[in-house]
């Protein structure tokens, strides 16, 4: 699904448009012109991946320009699918350098699976696949996808190891946020090992000195214009020694 020149919308769940697995997070596609990055491919159930390389093509797009696979974080929803979209397409895979060793090992307790299973999130017989991680990233690098310029920022507070983008070259300038920001300034607490409310105010606080137009979460709503006011008004709440509305 174009959503613009530069982003698609290749797959989602029950939390987004209902275009694959009903566990998948926002799965996006980013065309960089000469080269496609894909980012965060789902939870990887059976034949959901094959849904979203449909989607691709159907989009007029072919999947061996995808290059780059791009992992905000190691959550489920996001990464069950990337051994197999790794070996399928044959990609260069990106995570941060807290959440690749983990990504690479496809540590079920690092990642929350084991208590996600027991809250009823993800199916009991659901297994990690481990994936390699060729390009491990920090805050401050930056990538290209062609004519896309994508500088990172390490945002923990949902997660250790949270990466966030900022992309420019494109027809607007993006923030990818993944499960830092939703619309209307929600944020995702879970009682989990690695959710952080003091670093996750701190992450919505970095992010809203940047300017850019659109918010791309990992679930929900998305904003092509006005974006930066739904971190904004996440951090006015942070402001005020308070927590912003949560997702949950």
């Amino acid at each position: 699904m174009k959503l613009t020149p530069t982003v698609h919308v290749v797959g989602g769940g029950r939390f987004g448009f209902g275009i694959s697995g009903a566990l998948d997070c926002h799965v996006y596609l980013l065309n960089g012109g000469s080269e496609l990055a894909l980012v965060d491919p789902g939870l990887g159930l059976a034949h959901d991946f094959d849904t979203i390389l449909e989607n691709i093509r159907a989009d007029g797009l072919d999947p061996k320009r995808i290059r780059k696979l791009i992992l905000t974080h190691y959550h489920c929803d996001h990464i069950g699918a990337a051994a197999e979209a790794q070996k399928r397409l044959d990609v260069e895979v990106f995570a941060s350098t807290l959440a690749a060793p983990v990504i690479r090992s496809g540590d079920e307790r690092a990642v929350s699976l084991d208590v996600a299973k027991a809250a009823g999130f993800y199916p009991p017989d659901f297994v990690l696949p481990p994936c390699p991680v060729d390009v491990e990233v920090r805050e401050g690098d930056t990538l290209t996808v062609g004519e896309l310029r994508w500088t990172a920022y390490e945002t923990p507070g949902h997660c250790d190891g949270h990466l966030s983008f900022h992309i420019s070259g494109g027809d607007r300038v993006y923030l990818l946020g993944a499960d830092l920001v939703f619309w209307g300034g929600r944020i995702l607490l879970q009682t989990i090992h690695d959710c952080r409310i003091d670093a996750y105010s701190q992450s919505v606080f970095k992010v809203e000195k940047l300017d850019f137009d659109a918010l791309l979460p990992g679930h929900l709503q998305i904003s092509l214009g006005g974006g930066k006011e739904h971190v904004t008004k996440a951090a006015e709440s942070f402001r005020q020694l308070g927590v912003p509305p949560n997702l949950m």
